[in-house]
């Protein structure tokens, strides 16, 4: 699994946050939008590890275990508050991931997700609400599904998440399937449409939330 890692300008980290990027996107995209300047600047005491899976584990879903032994666990060891996320793509794979392991994190950041095909979503969208969709178990290799029935069984309230998407994107339809089911304080929209310079746009609403404070009582959990 190719990494980057990116330290706290401000010491020593108290958390941690990986990003995986879109479909065919190399890691030194976030570096050239400017997202390690952007948490350094803050000096919020947040690490960032930028992470793609190896591509052979791709085409059979083994990006999920390596996923977790590679990178997940070793950080679940340093007792740090986990977040994982990505942009399109990689957002729909950090929900994929929390859909197979539930507890190995504690927040979601997705920016402008990727959610699939529009199948899944139009079997939704016939629905009054998601909670009324009715998907029965999903098989191991239906990630589409998978990543749904995950989102439908959230508690309430969710976990730690933050979802950013912008009105002129072209997944904003299933974006906002997706919007509905999470309370107001958990998603953010804005102007733009999907590029980059957008979800640098989201990653600094979501840094300046970590600077506010919106999750302390969760960061300082034990």
């Amino acid at each position: 699994m190719q990494t980057i890692r990116i330290e706290s300008a401000a010491g020593r980290a108290q958390g941690c946050i990986v990003l995986m990027p879109g479909a065919l996107q190399p890691l030194e995209d976030f570096l050239k939008a400017g997202f390690d300047q952007a948490l350094q600047q803050r000096r919020l005491p947040l690490e960032l590890i930028l992470a793609a899976p190896s591509p052979a584990h791709l085409t059979d879903g083994s990006w999920i275990g390596q996923l977790q032994r590679e990178l997940i666990e070793p950080l679940r060891a340093a007792h740090r508050f986990l977040w994982l996320g990505g942009i399109s793509l990689g957002a729909f794979r950090a929900l994929r991931f929390a859909a197979a392991f539930t507890q190995a994190i504690d927040g979601l950041c997705l920016l402008a997700p990727y959610l699939g095909s529009r199948i899944v979503a139009g079997e939704i969208s016939r629905c009054a609400t998601l909670r009324d969709w009715q998907p029965g178990v999903p098989a191991a290799e239906d990630d589409e599904r998978c990543v749904w029935s995950f989102v439908r069984d959230l508690r309430s309230p969710p976990p730690s998440l933050f979802l950013g998407l912008s009105r002129g994107d072209r997944f904003a339809d299933t974006q906002r399937l997706l919007a509905q089911a999470l309370p107001a304080a958990s998603r953010i929209e804005i102007e733009g449409s999907h590029e980059w310079p957008v979800w640098r746009q989201l990653w600094d609403i979501f840094l300046d939330r970590q600077a506010q404070g919106a999750y302390a009582a969760a960061s300082t959990a034990p």
